[in-house]
């Protein structure tokens, strides 16, 4: 590169710099010939140039410009010349200005590429290429705009983070890539040791353990961007490995905890994109949006909540809303309390939705064990309903006392699933809630929908095992009201958890710690851990509980997801540098791959078919 080591970048000239003598280095973009003219538009991260090789340049450049191919990595040098007012290209940052070409030397050239870079349709919609192929040609996908916008925000998200945390008084420490293998929800990344054969280090879902033994060791706040491995079965766009905002506070409850996120979202919602994120963010307790919008993660850019509609059992005649609510004897000669019926009134819609198309919603409600999808439309005025189709026929002249409860109107389309389980109705209806909010585009792409998740219940049935589970995880501290009742009754216990939702995302999750080693022990046993085990899987967290240990709790925001939400895309893989595809596979790198006997040997392994 001699003496064509680039004075300026693709992105910098103006019409001020006009008949300065420059020097470029970057990608060509596209290059076309007109009127016996070069034109080369040259591309690196910060911008594009037109470079201009003239129709009275020497015959050797014009000769030179014409076997020049997309893709090659070239070195211009060539004087600036501002275009004429009505020349002016407003789509482009450099669109002042061109390039006259003076000199050009290849750096290097180009294959023929197995996609165009920034394709675009004539509607100006970006074509992307199918996801293997852009996995596996992963350094021309990152070339594009596209991913060169969403990994500079990624950074810039990054350095805010940092920025407010450490104004905060937060040190920034790392925790270890290789920890011991304990129960945390997913199973663990497995390391062999080669000098202890027949064990193993774990690769750290969360660095969990190792925050809460920073608080006792007396850092008082603590973060980290932390790099986080579950072996988890393949599923939509699940990581094997992602990364979070992980951080730990001492001496703090949890309003505090809260509080804090809320500033460090502001604050990078302001830094980079110049959002004004409100104050505070809305708390909804886990149980009120369940039964509102039937998940914990609620999607909150429209409205449209879901209703209890039980009393249409006792209104009409239809026998499955009955039969969902009907109290029933159980087992031990007492009575199991009857499930639920609810609602959903989608405004407008009733002559929108064929029953194909209600049949669609049906499909996806039973892909959350509903039965079925029951439906009405309101026909008629405002002041004298009529119901038609679906379930009508067993609500006869109940139309407005239907509406009235309701809050429905003529032209709206409503919605039910009945189950004998709550929670089945709940989620049934909520995932057609969700579908509803996509096919009718009610979520507006510049609105930030923040929420709290809170009142978590601390304890989970598992039907399987037949025993009780941590919702969250072992080391959350139940609310301090449940304390007498943990073994008595573990169902109705909340813990001291929270999430961050935003645009029907989990952001964060995070919880008050235990800090009583007496009352981490008795979590241990009702979830199984007799304390033997616990102290085999747990012992060196526990132990440094008995010296001291402060009141904590912390938060770990899921950076990949919160940029992936940002940049308006539906999967983490289009915000990751080099993401596996949905089978943990790295198309470029054919990872993971087979390694020699020798090694296994080593790691004294033996590959068993």
């Amino acid at each position: 590169m001699e003496n064509m080591k680039r004075t300026v970048t693709c992105g910098d000239l103006r019409k001020a710099d006009d008949k300065k003598t420059v020097i470029l280095n970057g990608w060509i973009h596209r290059i076309r010939e007109h009127g016996g003219i070069s034109f080369i538009n040259l591309r690196d991260r910060y911008g594009i140039t037109q470079v201009v090789v003239d129709s009275d340049s020497p015959a050797e450049l014009a000769d030179f410009a014409k076997n020049l191919r997309m893709e090659f990595c070239i070195a211009v040098e060539g004087v600036v010349r501002a275009r004429p007012d009505t020349m002016i290209n407003p789509d482009m940052i450099t669109g002042e200005i061109e390039v006259v070409a003076k000199a050009i030397k290849v750096l290097s050239k180009s294959e023929t590429l197995p996609f165009m870079i920034d394709e675009v349709q004539k509607d100006g919609t970006p074509v992307i290429p199918n996801e293997d192929l852009r996995l596996k040609y992963r350094y021309l996908d990152l070339r594009t705009e596209r991913m060169q916008h969403h990994l500079a925000l990624r950074s810039k998200v990054t350095l805010a983070t940092r920025n407010y945390l450490c104004d905060k008084g937060f040190y920034e420490l790392e925790t270890p890539t290789f920890i011991k293998s304990t129960p945390e929800g997913a199973r663990d990344y497995l390391v062999p040791s080669r000098l202890y054969p027949g064990k193993f280090y774990a690769l750290p879902q969360s660095p969990q353990l190792y925050k809460q033994i920073l608080m006792v060791s007396g850092f008082d706040k603590y973060f980290q961007i932390a790099r986080c491995y579950r072996d988890e079965d393949a599923r939509g766009d699940r990581q094997p490995e992602f990364t979070q905002i992980d951080m730990e506070m001492s001496f703090v409850e949890r309003d505090d905890v809260l509080n804090l996120t809320e500033g460090l979202m502001a604050h990078i919602f302001k830094e980079t994109m110049n959002v004004t994120l409100p104050e505070h963010f809305e708390r909804i307790a886990y149980d009120d949006a369940i039964e509102l919008y039937g998940t914990d993660k609620p999607e909150l850019r429209f409205d449209m909540k879901m209703q209890d509609a039980a009393f249409m059992a006792d209104l009409g005649t239809f026998q499955a809303f009955k039969d969902a609510v009907a109290v029933l004897p159980d087992e031990k000669g007492g009575s199991l309390s009857g499930g639920s019926v609810k609602a959903l009134v989608v405004p407008g819609m009733a002559e929108s939705y064929s029953r194909k198309k209600i049949e669609e919603l049906e499909a996806v409600a039973k892909i959350y064990k509903a039965k079925g999808l029951a439906w009405m439309k309101v026909t008629g005025t405002e002041t004298e309903p009529n119901l038609e189709g679906g379930i009508s026929k067993f609500f006869e002249g109940k139309a407005k006392d239907v509406c009235a409860t309701l809050g429905a109107k003529a032209g709206d389309l409503l919605l039910f699933v009945a189950d004998t389980k709550k929670r089945v109705a709940c989620t049934a209806l909520g995932a057609v809630r969700s579908k509803l909010g996509k096919d009718l585009n009610l979520c507006d792409p510049d609105k930030w929908a923040f929420a709290w998740i809170v009142d978590f219940p601390m304890f989970e049935w598992n039907e399987e095992e037949n025993k009780w589970d941590t919702a969250h995880h072992m080391f959350t501290m139940p609310q301090y009201k449940y304390h007498d009742t943990l073994e008595s009754n573990p169902g109705e216990v909340k813990g001291d958890l929270y999430d961050l939702v935003l645009n029907g995302y989990e952001l964060a999750s995070g919880s008050i710690r235990i800090h009583d080693p007496e009352l981490q022990k008795r979590i241990f046993k009702i979830v199984g851990f007799d304390e033997e085990e616990g102290q085999k899987k747990f012992g060196f967290l526990t132990e440094a509980f008995k010296y001291g240990a402060p009141p904590h709790g912390g938060i770990a925001p899921g950076l990949d997801r919160l940029i992936m939400i940002m940049c308006r895309e539906s999967s983490i893989h289009d915000v990751i540098a080099f993401p596996k595809n949905s089978f943990a596979i790295s198309p470029m790198d054919e990872c993971p791959g087979e390694v020699d006997q020798k090694q296994l040997d080593e790691l004294h392994l033996k590959i068993v078919e």
